[in-house]
Formats: structure tokens, sequence, C-alpha cells
């Protein structure tokens, strides 16, 4: 194998927005984003009660830091979204659903939290990606 398969078997849900197996060839290079909010290089909060600029922003923070190691949107194998419970869940995912448009998209864990670490964060995205060195 030399490239990474995402997949969605036949028996499975069939959704455009994920995929359910993802398989990474030998010799890949596996790169792990941690949780990003949406804060500025300060560490300010950027759209505070909005959490589709929120999502927008969190994105962005994740796409910076996967370009930081050679990596892109394109490298993600799984993500992880991270809502605080009563947000608008549709709204957030409305405002990035274009950058995570894939004809293979990856694998998404998604959940409802009581809270995040930085106050008034509504959002969280965390990232596994890998790359073929």
């Amino acid at each position: 194998m030399t490239s990474i398969r995402r997949f969605r078997p036949e028996d499975l849900v069939s959704s455009p927005a994920f995929s359910h197996v993802a398989v990474i060839p030998p010799g890949a290079t596996t790169i792990y984003v941690g949780g990003q909010n949406s804060v500025d290089a300060n560490g300010a909060l950027i759209g505070v009660g909005d959490v589709a600029a929120q999502s927008t922003r969190a994105l962005a923070n994740a796409k910076t830091a996967l370009q930081s190691v050679g990596a892109s949107i394109d490298d993600v194998v799984q993500w992880t979204v991270l809502f605080v419970d009563g947000v608008d869940v549709a709204a957030a995912y409305g405002a990035i659903a274009a950058d995570l448009a894939s004809d293979e998209p990856p694998l998404v864990i998604s959940a409802l939290v009581a809270g995040l670490g930085v106050p008034g964060a509504l959002v969280e995205i965390a990232a596994i990606a890998a790359v073929l060195r």
C-alpha cells in the first residue's frame, strides 16, 4: 500500500462527511495536533459567543499547526471535535464544511461537553494526520 486509505463499508451508514476506517501504510509519519480553540497568537478568544466564528478560527489554528510540520488538512486521518453543550452544532459544522469536504473524508469523533479549558470557548478541534515521506 502506497497511500493512506479511508473506507466507508457498505454495511455501515454512508456519509459524505466522514469515513469509518482508515489504514495508514508502513513508513508514514503520524502527526498529532492537540485541541485547538478559537484563540489568537496571544491567547485571546476570537468570536466570543459565536460558535460558527469559533469553529472557523479553531480549524484555522489546526491548519497552522499542521502546516508547521509540513502537513495539510488533506493529510488528516481523524478529527476530534468537542462542542460545549447547547451550541448550534449545525452552524458550527456549516462554517467549516467546505474546508472538510473530500471524496475520502477523514474519520470524525464529535461530542458535546459541559465546558472546555479556555473560558468562553465553544469548540475545540484536534486531529491525527499521516504523511507519506
